[in-house]
This record gives structure tokens, C-alpha cells and sequence, in this order.
């Protein structure tokens, strides 16, 4: 298999982007990726999307999306599983490099989620989880994350002040990145005081309804050094696991085995340590779901997460720290660009190219992108050169 560099990533303001449709959405950001990549052509191109249709009534993406960005023939495909669709179209986008069936390919992710109602976006994420057994009860994703966080503070004392300290922790980031849709700070009390959705969330713990998408352009790491003037970031391990979609199915409903299973073989491809990662970038859907990966990414130990990041061992300056983006609770969660976007935040990083939230002497990053409750995962490992 071949080595595999990025070298181009592309993203704009997302929010609430509601004079943009979603080819163009797309479209504006590919070319930001292509143009930083400083290529004139794209061999193949990979689009992570979790709900199009249910969305915006829109189905086969890949026919439209190359036809608007003025590529086609070039083969073109969706990818879908559930929130975690962008991290596995990058994972497809390098996998095609890897073996050398292309060489210049582009993977995006980009979901357009505000043209419905709430009750409508409620409908389309909730059909990431078990429709018989799960939506047909009227769970949502809040109420199943809000079990987790229950059980995990019964059973390792987790506190509802650690749970805010999440959302303290990434909207303090999120506030230095100016492509953020809640690029602001807030504080425990205003978290712990906001709505109440469903118990011991609250509306600061979950991430955001949100418009918007990311893209990268990828290719062999020995052409990459004679394309473009940015030093290239070489793609180094990859995992991919699934779990049951039932939370009532597995064992432990606080550990996200999806999540330790794709660690550890991108951990095995990389030969690398959890303790050797410099900064993460991790699928903070509600507070607990940090906790949570940052667990079972061995990161700390069992049940030591909610510690974490109260002692500021996941923020800017810290160990490790986690979401320098802002992560989903600040930047906002596109739920089928969101894996993309961990993938251009960690290149800012290993370039040196963060600006304010840049961790300093950064040479290895890691992105978490998972589904629904943790039923699919994607760990991705990237390095400096």
C-alpha cells in the first residue's frame, strides 16, 4: 500500500445557512479544498452525507455534486453510516489512494439540516438508532446520551458540574475559531441553568442543528511533496468497528466498545500509544460522549473521564488536548461533514496553521467520528512530516 498525505482542506461558516443550497454549500467548500491543495484536476471523489434525503429531499449526491463542481465523469460516490459518515469517506478516499486506484482524490461531507422543522431534523437523526426497538418507544438521542450519563455518574461519581465543564471547555476553544456556528464562551452556571431536554442534559450539553461542510483533497505522500506550497500531513492509521444500534443490547451502556475496537487498530497501523497522541479531535455529540471516547480511547483510565477535563488535562495547554476546534458542541455538527471537519482541523494542527487554539509542537493528531449512540466508529491517525 502506498503512504497517503492530505493536501488541501477547505471550510466555511457554519450555522444557519439558509441563502445557500445545499449543492452550493458543498460546492463553495470542495473548491476551498482543492484551491489549498493546488491541483487541477480530481481523479475520484467521496462525499460523506447521513440524510440528504430526509433533509432536503435530495438522494443521489453523487451525480448532482460532481455535475455542480464541474468534474463529472469523474466517479463519484455517498457514503453513510449515521453521524459517522464523513469519517468513513475519508477512510474510502484513502483506502482508494492506498492501493493506487487514484491518485487526487476529493472527500467531503456536508449535511443541510435547517430546511425542516425541529420536529422534522428530531425524525431524520433519530433514524440512527433502532427504529422497532428504540423510535417506535419515542427515544431520542438525548434521552439514550442521557442514560449513559446517568449510569456512568452512578457508577463512577461523574458530577453534573463535569459534564458542563465539557461544554465550558469547547466553546472556550470553539470562541478562537472563527468558522464556528457558537463561536462564544459560557460558563457552568449557564449551562447548568439552560433548558432542560432530557435529564441530566440540558440544551448547553448537546451539540447544535447546524448547515455546513468540510472537505479535504488527498493523495500519495511522495506526489504530495511536488504539489502545492503546505507541508503535506501523512495519513498513518485508520480503525473502523461497529456495536449493536441498540443501547439496550450492550453490556455496559457507559463504554463505547465501536470506539476501543477502532482505536486499536488505528493505534496497531500508526504504531503509536494513546500517551503518544498530541491533540484529539472527538465526537462530542452531548457532554458524556466526550467523557466517554475519551475512555475508551485510552486516554485515561476507565470511568476517569469527567476527572479529565475538570483537571484540564483535555484543554488547550493540557496533555491532550480535545476539540481545539470547538468540537460538534461549539463548531456545530453537520452531522454528515462533521468526520471531514476533524480531518481539517487536525491538518491546521500538524501544519502549524491554527492561529490561537494551535497546540504547540503538535506532530501527531487523532479524530474520533461516531454513529448514533456509538454503534459505528471511525479513528483516524494523522502525522507531521
Amino acid at each position: 500500500m502506498r503512504d497517503v498525505a492530505v493536501i488541501g482542506v477547505g471550510m466555511a461558516k457554519w450555522g444557519e445557512l439558509w441563502d445557500k443550497a445545499l449543492r452550493d454549500v458543498f460546492v463553495e467548500t470542495a473548491l476551498l479544498a482543492i484551491d489549498d491543495a493546488g491541483v487541477d484536476h480530481i481523479d475520484s471523489m467521496y462525499v460523506g452525507c447521513m440524510s440528504s434525503g430526509l433533509f432536503v429531499g435530495q438522494e443521489h449526491l453523487a451525480s448532482l455534486l460532481a455535475d455542480y463542481l464541474g468534474i463529472a465523469p469523474v466517479p463519484a460516490a455517498r457514503v453513510e453510516t449515521a453521524c459517522a459518515s464523513g469519517g468513513l469517506a475519508f477512510r474510502q478516499g484513502w483506502m482508494e489512494v492506498a492501493l493506487g486506484q487514484s491518485d487526487i482524490v476529493l472527500v467531503s461531507g456536508i449535511e443541510k439540516m435547517t430546511d425542516v422543522t425541529g420536529d422534522g431534523a428530531t425524525y431524520a437523526l433519530g433514524t440512527a438508532a433502532d427504529q422497532e426497538y428504540e423510535g417506535y418507544h419515542g427515544i431520542t438521542f438525548p434521552g439514550l446520551y442521557a442514560m449513559m450519563a446517568r449510569r456512568h455518574m452512578h457508577d463512577y461519581g461523574t458530577t453534573r458540574e463535569q459534564l458542563a465543564q465539557v461544554a465550558v471547555k469547547n466553546h472556550r476553544h470553539g470562541a478562537m475559531n472563527p468558522l464556528a456556528q457558537f463561536p462564544f464562551e459560557v460558563t457552568i452556571d449557564q449551562v447548568k441553568s439552560s433548558v432542560m431536554i432530557a435529564d441530566p442534559l440540558r440544551i448547553l450539553d448537546c451539540s447544535p442543528i447546524t448547515d455546513g461542510a468540510a472537505a479535504v483533497v488527498i493523495c500519495p505522500l511522495d506526489r504530495a511533496k511536488t504539489l502545492g506550497d503546505k507541508p503535506p500531513v501523512k495519513m498513518v492509521g485508520s480503525g473502523h468497528a461497529t456495536d449493536t444500534i441498540a443501547l439496550h443490547a450492550r453490556p455496559d451502556i457507559t463504554w463505547l466498545s465501536a470506539t476501543e475496537r477502532a482505536a486499536e487498530a488505528a493505534y496497531k497501523m500508526a504504531g503509536v500509544k494513546p500517551d503518544q497522541i498530541d491533540l484529539a479531535e472527538v465526537h462530542d455529540c452531548f457532554t458524556i460522549a466526550e467523557i466517554c471516547v475519551t475512555e475508551a480511547l485510552g486516554f485515561v483510565d476507565r470511568g476517569k473521564g469527567g476527572q479529565a477535563v475538570e483537571s484540564g488535562f483535555t484543554a488547550l495547554g493540557g496533555t491532550i488536548p480535545v476539540n481545539t476546534s470547538g468540537g460538534l458542541k461549539s463548531k456545530g455538527h453537520p452531522v454528515g461533514a462533521t468526520g471531514v471537519a476533524q480531518i481539517v482541523e487536525l491538518t491546521k494542527q500538524l501544519r502549524g496553521d491554527a492561529g490561537d487554539r494551535q497546540v504547540e509542537g503538535a506532530r501527531v493528531g487523532l479524530a474520533q467520528n461516531m454513529g448514533g449512540s456509538g454503534g459505528s466508529t471511525l479513528v483516524h491517525i494523522l502525522e507531521a512530516t
